[in-house]
């Protein structure tokens, strides 16, 4: 088999089956031999890897492969105490000052090149969080190797059995608290590689370093376990994720770059759990309690995460009266930023922007949009919006029953959207979020936790060796 080795100006690529694209001058230059190219089949992207973004994340894919065999020997009560001493140094002020001052820089280098850091400032409420939900973690009965159910055929059984899956990819963004969350897998006997976005990577470090290589130490397991692409290169998270000895591929963040992610993923044969547009929408219906409503708007927009009310819909018949609660209630919700709330009224033919998602760092930010009735809103969510989550204000009983089976998303309420987090819902931190824009999940919820990271063998127990076919 010939190596790639070099690229040419104009070269032509075949992707997709019938398409060709051409090797743009720049990435001609910049491929030497040792590189490596992926050609994205759904779009034609040709992305770079450079060798050297390539060995970081093959390497550590190398330790995580070996640390899952390792870990296999490893006790329920080592993982416990793993997660133990994870939060006891996420507790400890001394320890916990180095990442800290690693964030803080962070933080000022993003906002020195215009960088938003509503999602990287690590701030104490986050810091406990991080630690409440690794003790969940050491709290949560271990499921590795737990019995699911057993069929007796008299001579013999088959017995099926919860295992772990393997290695985990993770690509974040700028979140420091994703430590917390992802670590989640090894309660299941599953090992872990990041690759974090550029502006958190001072944090990840630190991080590492300071909280999660000592845990591992501490509690016996192996060092693989936890892994960190030390790269801010976006080439870093093409390499990890074109690894096909992944067993699963999480990205979290928005738009293109994880959708791109995902492409790559599944090309090289590995599952991807993807959160790529977010944005909630509530839909006001006729029957709609004013003071519901307002309690559901202002709540929804208490800060900017996916889960954050991006569209609101009004019906026509009563559009005045709660236009003007849906405007008090958001400003209400600005208010508390210092800011003013924006609302974007959707004009007819502007329809199509609704799965555009506002991406606000203090102001409110949301399409405002006038509908004839909630049958209305709901064909709007299922044609146009990325369909993440969708809550219903109404004080009718049998227009909820009808709005859940008529709304095409995972998460469906009746007041503010937040509600849609791993840990506040279903008190497990939670991998990533999924919306259902690429079509339904199989086999799992919209909430990826790391007790959802296993896969089913099965065990057959012969008693009668006279059995046969």
């Amino acid at each position: 088999m010939t190596e790639l080795t070099e690229l040419i100006e104009g070269q032509l690529l075949v992707y997709g089956g019938d398409k060709v694209t051409e090797v743009p001058a720049d990435l001609a230059r910049a491929f030497t031999a040792g590189d490596r190219l992926v050609i994205v089949q759904a779009s034609g992207d040709l992305l770079h890897i450079p060798r050297a973004e390539h060995r970081l994340a093959s390497t550590a894919v190398d330790d995580a492969v070996d640390a899952f065999s390792a870990l296999s020997a490893c006790t329920d009560d080592q993982i416990t105490e793993f997660f133990e001493r994870f939060a006891d140094l996420i507790d400890d002020d001394s320890t916990f000052g180095v990442v800290l001052d690693a964030n803080r820089a962070d933080v000022d280098s993003a906002l020195d090149r215009g960088r938003s850091t509503t999602r990287l400032t690590l701030s104490s409420g986050m810091r406990t969080e991080m630690a409440a939900g690794l003790r969940s973690w050491a709290a949560s009965p271990s499921r590795r190797q737990q019995r699911l159910s057993t069929i007796d055929h008299a001579e013999w059984s088959v017995s099926s059995w919860r295992a772990s899956l393997g290695v985990v990819g993770f690509v974040f963004e700028g979140r420091p608290n994703v430590f917390a969350d992802a670590t989640g897998v090894l309660r299941t006997g599953n090992t872990a590689v990041f690759r974090i976005g550029s502006d958190a990577l001072g944090t990840a470090r630190a991080i590492m370093n300071s909280c999660v290589v000592p845990a591992l130490a501490g509690s016996g397991l192996p060092a693989g376990a936890v892994r960190l692409v030390d790269s801010a290169a976006h080439a870093a998270g093409w390499a990890l994720f074109a690894d096909s000895r992944l067993s699963l591929a999480v990205a979290r963040g928005s738009g293109k770059a994880v959708a791109q992610l995902g492409a790559v993923a599944r090309q090289h044969g590995v599952p991807a759990s993807l959160h790529g547009t977010g944005g909630a929408w509530i839909v006001a219906s006729e029957h709609a309690d004013r003071a519901v409503l307002a309690e559901a708007v202002e709540h929804s927009l208490d800060r900017k995460v996916c889960n954050t009310m991006n569209v609101c819909c009004v019906p026509r018949r009563r559009w005045a009266e709660l236009c003007e609660v849906v405007s008090k209630a958001a400003q209400r919700a600005a208010d508390k930023r210092g800011t003013q709330a924006v609302m974007h009224v959707v004009g007819a033919g502007e329809r199509d922007r609704l799965g555009e998602e506002w991406e606000w760092e203090d102001a409110p930010e949301f399409w405002l949009v006038e509908v004839d009735s909630a049958a209305e809103a709901a064909a709007l969510f299922n044609k146009y919006s990325p369909r993440f989550g969708a809550s219903l204000i109404s004080e009718d009983r049998e227009e909820h029953d009808w709005f859940y089976s008529a709304v095409d998303a995972p998460f469906i309420g009746n007041g503010f959207t937040r509600w849609v987090d791993g840990q506040f819902a279903l008190d497990q931190p939670e991998l990533g979020l999924s919306n259902w824009q690429g079509g339904r999940l199989f086999a799992r919820g919209g909430v990826l936790s790391g007790d959802s990271v296993h896969t089913i063998r099965l065990r057959a127990e012969v008693r009668d060796h006279s059995v046969h076919r």
